[in-house]
């Protein structure tokens, strides 16, 4: 009896010394982790450094078309920035760019993804011309959709929708945020098909099959099965493109120039309107600054509970 419990404590605390690890020492780190201090140097000079001079920026009333208007502001700008309505309606305008966008990217992403994880005849130049916009130049692409797609008199889409009753509409001008998003949902849902393609590749085709066999049809399959195990794939997209939605500027400038009025204007480019149009150094900087704040706190909670969801899948595994 008690050469049994000897053995089974033996037992359970061999995976305890095998799992740890000795301790590195302060040179053996130093050689390992120094290869990477390039990299990290070149990030804090091109990323950190010009958005501390960013943050000193803010707490300055400073216009370039007013020589001598350089002083200290302190916090003024940022109560001016939350008082503006014409900030508060551009911000309204981005959360609906980047959810309208993401929504559809990811609802076609999966479809064709769902499409694209059949095998038939091919199948590899359909992959292909799939992932073609998300390779073209945001800037061209914009430029395409605006002349060569929605144009009033030789667009692509008038012409489609001229047997419908459709007659020479300015897509662009009286539609312009639909239209940006057009753009962005054209480029993007490449993206989210190759993720969630990723995603189905994955999935062991035993449980389909022992699915098939207990007598479940392919809608049930897709629901319990299926859309559970791509839930993460799709979180994960969605957080991917969010955050860089959020950077969009070339679209808006190429399509629409944030008109009519501020319909289809976003805070990239607004900020770019009062920085280079308006020339308010200081009212901008403190817009940039409450804009990267707002997403970095958006995408840090947003990624945690992704990661969160990976580890526990695989822990459950």
């Amino acid at each position: 009896m008690t050469t049994t419990a000897i053995a089974d404590s033996s037992v359970t605390s061999a995976p305890n010394r095998v799992a740890r690890k000795p301790a590195l020492s302060r040179a053996e780190g130093w050689r390992r982790r120094g290869p990477l201090l390039p990299a990290l140097i070149f990030m804090i000079v091109v990323t950190q450094l010009p958005f501390l001079f960013t943050l000193y920026y803010s707490l300055l009333s400073w216009n370039l078309v007013r020589p001598g208007s350089r002083k200290f502001n302190w916090f003024n700008n940022y109560a001016d920035v939350f008082q503006d309505n014409q900030f508060r309606s551009v911000t309204l305008n981005t959360v609906l760019l980047i959810v309208g966008t993401v929504i559809i990217s990811v609802v076609l992403g999966l479809l064709l993804a769902l499409l694209l994880d059949r095998k038939f005849r091919g199948r590899g130049i359909v992959r292909t011309l799939l992932i073609t916009p998300f390779l073209v130049t945001p800037v061209a692409a914009a430029l395409v959709w605006k002349t060569s797609m929605l144009d009033p008199v030789f667009g692509i889409v008038n012409w489609v929708l001229h047997p419908f009753g459709v007659h020479q509409i300015d897509w662009v001008s009286r539609y312009p945020l639909a239209a940006v998003m057009t753009d962005l949902v054209w480029q993007w849902t490449p993206f989210m098909m190759l993720l969630i393609l990723a995603g189905l590749q994955s999935m062991p085709r035993d449980i389909i099959e022992a699915g098939r066999v207990d007598g479940a049809g392919t809608v049930q399959l897709f629901r319990e099965i299926t859309l559970p195990h791509l839930r993460r794939f799709i979180e994960l997209g969605a957080v991917l493109g969010a955050i860089y939605l959020v950077n969009t500027f070339d679209a808006v400038y190429m399509m629409t120039q944030g008109g009519p009025g501020t319909d289809s204007s976003n805070l990239p480019f607004y900020i770019y309107q009062r920085a280079f149009l308006g020339f308010d150094i200081g009212q901008a900087a403190a817009m940039g600054v409450v804009t990267v704040a707002a997403t970095i706190v958006v995408s840090t909670l947003a990624l945690r509970l992704i990661f969160t969801s990976f580890t526990g899948k695989e822990e459950a595994a």
